[in-house]
């Protein structure tokens, strides 16, 4: 009888302290979340943009995804479907989420036929078309950072992240698990190449979602300000990269 009795309570004290327990758990990981590195900041506003449409926008207060289609958009099909399948259609739903595709002036007419080829399975409501002269596409390119220069066409298949603050948001250090115990030479990851798909599922959205994460957390009053600026780190760290 007396076996039963606390065989009652030692069960009954187990059911609730598992609860507690597994909030214990959770509490560090909602305040201790992620963030994405700032690899540079100020980036260029898009003011001297003409947008198709007029539909215009701009990088403060949203989270943009730039993408630079050069002298001839119509050729760079797969960068732009890629970013419709595997980016758009999973965060399009997103509050001030966008993609801006930009194409230098004199393909202004080919954009807008870029344009008509995939509005025909969405609106593309968070989706803005843009050009620019040289000069402007140049100088909105270059206040990114970017392993790669624009090709003879202007175009890279590279996309950029910018978030609500104009800062681009990246990996400061891009190596895996073994490459960390390898003590390999740190590489970064500033832009993701739109033409690998895997490099799309697996890093890029990645990425999103955490930067999407990150301002949820800040709206909830859980700001992390543990977020590394690659401008930030000393002389040896810079080294490695």
């Amino acid at each position: 009888m007396i076996n039963k009795f606390y065989r009652k309570w030692v069960v009954l004290g187990i059911l609730f302290l598992l609860p507690v327990i597994f909030l214990l758990f959770l509490y560090p990981s909602t305040n201790n979340y992620s963030t994405l590195d700032i690899v540079q900041e100020n980036i260029h506003e898009l003011d001297s943009l003409n947008f198709v449409d007029n539909n215009a926008t701009a990088l403060e207060s949203n989270i943009t995804i730039l993408n630079f289609l050069g002298d001839d958009p119509e050729n760079k099909l797969t960068s732009v479907l890629n970013l419709k399948e595997l980016v758009y259609d999973k965060f399009k739903g997103f509050k001030k989420f966008q993609i801006i595709t930009i194409s230098s002036k004199k393909s202004e007419v080919a954009l807008k036929k870029v344009k008509k080829k995939i509005i025909q399975s969405d609106e593309l409501k968070y989706w803005f078309f843009a050009s620019a002269n040289l000069k402007n596409y140049t100088n909105i390119f270059k206040s990114l950072r970017s392993k790669n220069d624009l090709d003879s066409l202007n175009y890279t298949s590279q996309v950029f992240i910018v978030d609500k603050q104009k800062n681009q948001r990246g990996r400061i250090d891009d190596r895996d698990e073994d490459e960390i115990k390898k003590d390999s030479k740190m590489v970064g990851l500033y832009g993701y190449n739109s033409i690998l798909v895997s490099e799309i599922k697996k890093k890029m959205n990645d990425d999103i979602r955490i930067l999407f994460t990150e301002y949820r957390q800040k709206r909830k009053g859980n700001f992390n300000s543990n977020i590394r600026r690659l401008d930030n780190l000393d002389g040896d760290e810079k080294n490695k990269i």
